[in-house]
């Protein structure tokens, strides 16, 4: 198993150029949406350190508007986050060397600190394990699951990897396929393409909107019950919320979804029993279940499985149960 390394400043170096869109954005929220990797209180402080040139000038306040189509040069000395915390905790590795680390997330946790969640999140838990993340953007984590999906997540361990894994997300070239229940029955599989952004009304939801960005959604059934429906679920882009919201604009909303979800609701004649595991299940049933990169080093063709949580399989077992008894 590789050991931690000391933690280190890192030279980054950032070229980009400023959407049109941005135009009278501050100059700190528009770089922090092109370097989404880079939190904004980080580029805050490349701002005000002189690291920062628009057109081949030093920009210094990060108040400063920008007009768009700007060229930009970054060039920062990365230093560990100071709100960034390492905690003990058991982190469930499925396979880890010197450039990645695979993790299976547990339904519950939060991926990154944000308020309200400073502590007990996959990224303190990270921190613990390897340092040496502390100077990586996101601490090398290169993509997200909502708190109460479970599954597979890679992190990467250096700035090249990073670089490389970032690469290949963008490049859609992630293997991501999920499992996921559904409710209502779907009679065959389609592909979700409609563009997601921020909810009009609520910032802390996404919706199906013409002004948000491409978002593809391929599904299969796996499985049908009397009332819901178990999916096979592949991502081409990577959206938040994504499956969630799709299968929402779809009106097949996740079981236990209580944010784009629906009234709960139970198959006619089903069993107590049934209707108990319903009401226990507080999660929107959505698992990470494959996931496959080229590795950032040896450009290997690698993948992983993760089988899915107690609490799902318990949930299908029941769904099962009741559609074989009244079939």
């Amino acid at each position: 198993m590789p050991t931690p390394a000391e933690t280190t400043p890192l030279d980054i170096n950032l070229t980009g150029t400023i959407p049109a869109e941005s135009a009278q954005q501050r100059l700190d929220q528009a770089l922090a949406s092109l370097f989404s990797d880079y939190s904004r209180s980080r580029i805050q402080s490349w701002i005000r350190n002189g690291w920062v040139q628009l057109n081949g000038t030093v920009c210094t306040q990060p108040r400063q508007k920008v007009v768009g189509e700007e060229a930009v040069l970054i060039t920062a000395e990365c230093l560990p986050e100071d709100t960034w915390e390492a905690e003990a905790m058991d982190l469930p590795i499925v396979y880890e060397d010197d450039a990645v680390i695979i993790v299976n997330k547990p339904a519950g946790w939060v991926v990154h600190p944000a308020a309200g969640n400073l502590q007990g999140t996959l990224l303190n838990a990270l921190l613990h394990h390897a340092p040496e993340l502390a100077v990586l953007p996101r601490a090398g984590i290169v993509h997200r699951l909502d708190k109460d999906t479970s599954g597979l997540l890679v992190v990467a361990r250096t700035l090249a990897a990073h670089h490389h894994l970032v690469e290949q997300l963008q490049a859609r070239e992630f293997l991501r396929e999920y499992e996921a229940i559904a409710c209502g029955i779907l009679i065959s599989g389609d592909t979700i393409d409609l563009p997601i952004g921020r909810h009009p009304h609520s910032r802390t939801r996404m919706a199906v909107t013409e002004k948000g960005k491409p978002a593809v959604t391929h599904y299969r059934v796996a499985e049908r019950y009397r009332g819901h429906t178990r999916l096979r679920v592949k991502l081409e882009t990577g959206r938040t919320h994504q499956i969630r919201v799709h299968m929402a604009a779809k009106r097949h909303p996740l079981l236990g979804d209580s944010v784009y979800g629906e009234r709960l609701r139970f198959p006619k004649g089903a069993s107590e029993a049934l209707c108990e595991q319903l009401r226990q299940f507080k999660r929107q049933a959505l698992h990470a279940a494959q996931l496959g990169i080229t590795h950032p080093t040896t450009g290997e063709t690698l993948s992983w499985q993760a089988p899915l949580p107690d609490d799902m399989q318990q949930l299908i077992e029941y769904l099962l149960t009741d559609a074989r008894s009244l079939s």
